[in-house]
């Protein structure tokens, strides 16, 4: 997509609220449209019109997580989730089924918007020149065209999922630090409460350990981080 503004869907079935944000990103330089309710989110989500998605948990017809389900079996598009304020299930919930990150509401604009700007920080645009494939045995990432691939099959990977097996293949042998992790791959600082780093590297073991008939393993170094390792 060649647009000189990063172009941003908010879902949520609040219409003042929704116009409140919508003015407020336009005023920090984003694109913005809107929808209602899960159904029509789901599908301008899905229109490849849009560089990442605000979504709302609690919604008519579709809830959040159900349209973010939805969405995930299509598109890895940066997804943001706005969820009530203390709710850690809805967190957890929408972290393992690809959410890229969450803010509770009530939210202050500025840190939706930092959070917003994080998520798009970490998923470069298509038009990006390609850089050196960065490889473990079969595994292979192109960072810039954002490519996973064992044995040149392609592994679909959520944006925060790809962005974690890049940190972890850059740290070779060596243990990535939850706190390494949440910083370079999720684009903020860990808080001790904060079990995001640990539910998309279950989520990436996951993917990893089917698409390398168990090749490839996260291992888990109790109270420091995960390393990433290939059988040979």
């Amino acid at each position: 997509m060649s647009r000189t503004r990063p172009s941003i869907l908010v879902v949520d079935d609040d219409v003042e609220l929704s116009a409140l944000l919508r003015e407020y990103l336009e005023s920090e330089g984003f694109a913005v449209e809107t929808a209602f309710n899960g159904a029509d989110g789901v599908e301008q989500a899905l229109s490849g019109q849009h560089d990442a998605v605000i979504l709302d948990v609690m919604m008519p017809r579709l809830n959040g997580i159900e349209a973010l389900r939805e969405i995930r079996k299509v598109s890895q598009i940066p997804v943001l989730m706005l969820t009530a304020k203390g709710d850690q299930i809805d967190r957890v919930v929408g972290l393992e089924l690809g959410a890229d990150d969450y803010v509770p509401k009530p939210h202050y604009p500025r840190e939706l918007v930092a959070r917003l700007r994080a998520v798009l920080r970490r998923t470069p645009r298509t038009d990006q020149q390609a850089d050196d494939p960065l490889t473990m045995g079969p595994l292979e990432v192109q960072v810039a065209a954002r490519r996973a691939s064992w044995n040149e099959v392609p592994i679909e990977l959520t944006p925060s999922e790809f962005n974690l097996l890049t940190v972890l293949l850059r740290s070779g042998d060596y243990v990535a630090t939850k706190d390494a992790l949440s910083l370079e791959a999720l684009g903020r600082a860990r808080q001790s409460y904060d079990r995001s780093v640990d539910v998309h590297v279950s989520n990436l073991r996951l993917k990893l350990e089917a698409s390398s008939g168990g090749a490839v393993a996260i291992e888990t170094v109790r109270g420091v981080g995960y390393r990433l390792q290939v059988a040979s």
